[in-house]
């Protein structure tokens, strides 16, 4: 049996924080606000997976009213997500994403993420897709308020 999930992730722009995509770091003179690395994309493929196989998502998994993911690395989150669904008889298929943000270009970036992703996956580079995208200065991403990330990703049973 095949399975889809939707993921969605959105944090405002801060000074004095470090921008982590894709468990990429990228200089920008801003970074995220959050209670972890506050990594948008990465978040969204966690909510991917953990929709597709039923399993809450990562307020529920991972909790920001416990200190212990404080500054929590996500593609070590990550990891685990991708663990519990194995554990729950689930096989990642491929992941597809996109990130949302005005500044900076993500271009010279892109394939660290996917890297990255895939690895903490277990999936080949070819199963894993990430995009970036502008709002055209429309909305908050566009005013460089925050960045936003879409994921969806195919899991299929394995019992």
């Amino acid at each position: 049996m095949i399975r889809v999930g939707h993921g969605y992730d959105v944090h405002r722009l801060a000074q004095g924080r470090k921008l982590i995509l894709g468990g990429v770091e990228v200089p920008h003179t801003v970074g995220l606000l959050g209670h972890s690395d506050a990594d948008v994309l990465t978040h969204a493929v966690m909510d991917a997976l953990l929709g597709a196989a039923a399993l809450g998502d990562i307020g529920a998994q991972f909790p920001d009213t416990d200190a212990a993911y404080a500054g929590a690395d996500s593609i070590g989150l990550l990891e685990k997500v991708a663990a519990l669904l194995k554990e729950k008889g689930y096989r990642v298929v491929n992941i597809d994403s996109t990130v949302i943000a005005q500044e900076p270009k993500l271009k010279g970036y892109i394939l660290r993420m996917r890297e990255r992703l895939a690895g903490a996956c277990g999936l080949p580079l070819d199963a894993v897709s990430v995009k970036a995208t502008t709002e055209e200065r429309l909305g908050f991403s566009g005013r460089e308020e925050g960045i936003a990330a879409h994921a969806v990703a195919l899991v299929e049973t394995t019992i």
